[in-house]
């Protein structure tokens, strides 16, 4: 399979997941609603955010049309890159794990960019579809729809560490946020191989263009 085939399917597979459960949770769930996966450890539990990954924020209208902004430059830039390494037959991995990151981006981008024209908001009920009064923001000022929550221990710690109430894994996300993460850390943790390999094709190709030169005009 081509290495671009690859790229667009990995860009698709995650955008219609992301998406699909998004929606899902969009039009059958109202802010703040919950129900558990498996136990109380793994739940479905809907919020919103107008920020970044894992519910942290940029202050102010601003600091949503900035981060907006930086996505979209951020999407182009990789795609970019990712089609400079599909002409040159980069690792596969690097190509996969930089459109997972692509894709997740993509995600988020179509909530803050289309969610708030498309749909009504979700605070005093369900939201609906191409509401009659229009949507519950302009273009680029959608938030974010966040529902997956791992809250895989809670409890008090000892007194000999304070004694506070602590709950682990705290921030809610989606899976645009899972594919980012995923991809960040495959880079981190593969990187050698994936750049042993780009380094090893960048040295071949003055050889390979050499032994071109010597063929006959007519090869």
């Amino acid at each position: 399979m081509k290495r671009s085939t690859i790229a667009i399917l990995v860009i698709l597979a995650v955008l219609t997941l992301d998406q699909s459960l998004k929606v899902w949770v969009k039009l059958n769930m109202q802010l703040g609603q919950n129900f558990d996966i498996l136990g109380s450890w793994f739940q479905i539990y809907f919020t919103e955010n107008k920020g970044m990954a894992f519910g942290l924020t940029l202050g102010g209208d601003y600091g949503k049309l900035i981060l907006s902004v930086f996505r979209i430059f951020a999407v182009g830039l990789m795609s970019w890159y990712v089609g400079r390494l599909v002409k040159e037959k980069a690792s596969i991995g690097l190509i996969v794990s930089l459109s997972m990151i692509i894709a997740g981006a993509l995600g988020n981008i179509i909530d803050s960019a289309f969610y708030g024209l498309l749909f009504s908001g979700s605070h005093h009920g369900v939201a609906s579809f191409l509401p009659e009064h229009g949507g519950y923001a302009g273009f680029l000022y959608g938030s974010v729809v966040d529902m997956l929550y791992l809250p895989v221990y809670s409890g008090f710690l000892p007194e000999w560490l304070g004694g506070k109430y602590v709950e682990f894994f705290r921030p809610i996300f989606n899976i645009a946020d899972v594919s980012i993460t995923l991809g960040v850390v495959s880079i981190i943790v593969f990187q050698r191989s994936f750049f042993k390999e780009e380094a090893e094709i960048g040295e071949l190709s003055p050889e390979i263009a050499k032994d071109s030169s010597d063929l006959p005009p007519n090869h």
